[in-house]
């Protein structure tokens, strides 16, 4: 069984930053060759795409309203992916998930609907206010 498990969340001011952190586990498998994703839902909204990152980390995309604020990494093993979150805003504030692509190898343009990710996490809160 695939585990997916986030953290970093937390209460912070605008203009502070945060880290997010995503483990992905199980099932004796690699995930080196998915590519991976964090998206965000706010209270009321639907699940949005944040940003997301290849299988071999030479693709990276982002919603456009995090554009130069969210960089989004992984580790090589590839078990691993981070959102570094810096001069975060309140309209940031959502449950950001992980998610695994479902797509081995692909390396294209194209990350940005939730029917890609076959694997999530249950989400860590992320609240920005003043």
């Amino acid at each position: 069984q695939v585990q997916v498990v986030e953290s970093g969340g937390g209460s912070v001011q605008p203009g502070d930053s945060l880290r997010l952190s995503c483990v992905v586990s199980g099932s004796g498998r690699t995930f080196s060759r998915y590519g991976m994703a964090w998206f965000r839902q706010a209270p009321g909204k639907e699940r949005e795409f944040v940003a997301a990152i290849s299988w071999n980390t030479e693709v990276t995309a982002y919603t456009n309203s995090v554009k130069g604020r969210f960089t989004i990494s992984r580790d090589n093993a590839g078990s691993t992916a981070s959102l570094q979150m810096n001069s975060l805003k309140t309209e940031d504030t959502a449950v950001y998930y992980c998610a695994v692509d479902q797509r081995p190898l692909y390396s294209g343009n194209d990350y940005y609907a939730v029917i890609f990710y076959r694997y999530w996490g249950q989400g860590t809160q992320v609240t920005v206010s003043s």
